[in-house]
């Protein structure tokens, strides 16, 4: 990636309040372990995401990654996770 390179984080427990968001029932929980899971998928296609739109950029000759640079690899990655 550029120079600019952070971490990509995810607060516990903003995962944990969106994924609570869609359940059915207020009984059911989510583990701590489940949590954890998520926000680190989330992270993993996140970084993804942004290096392939980097790389569709640079395949274009663009100096700047561009919302069109992610929506075009967009289908692909959601095929593949």
């Amino acid at each position: 990636m550029a120079e600019h390179d952070a971490e990509i984080v995810f607060k516990k427990e903003t995962v944990g309040k969106l994924l609570s968001g869609f359940f059915k029932e207020d009984k059911t929980k989510l583990s701590s372990d489940a949590t954890l899971l998520m926000a680190e998928i989330l992270k993993v296609f996140v970084q993804e995401a942004a290096m392939r739109s980097q790389k569709q950029a640079q395949s274009e000759d663009c100096d700047q990654v561009d919302i069109e640079h992610f929506e075009k690899i967009l289908p692909q990655l959601l095929l593949d996770f």
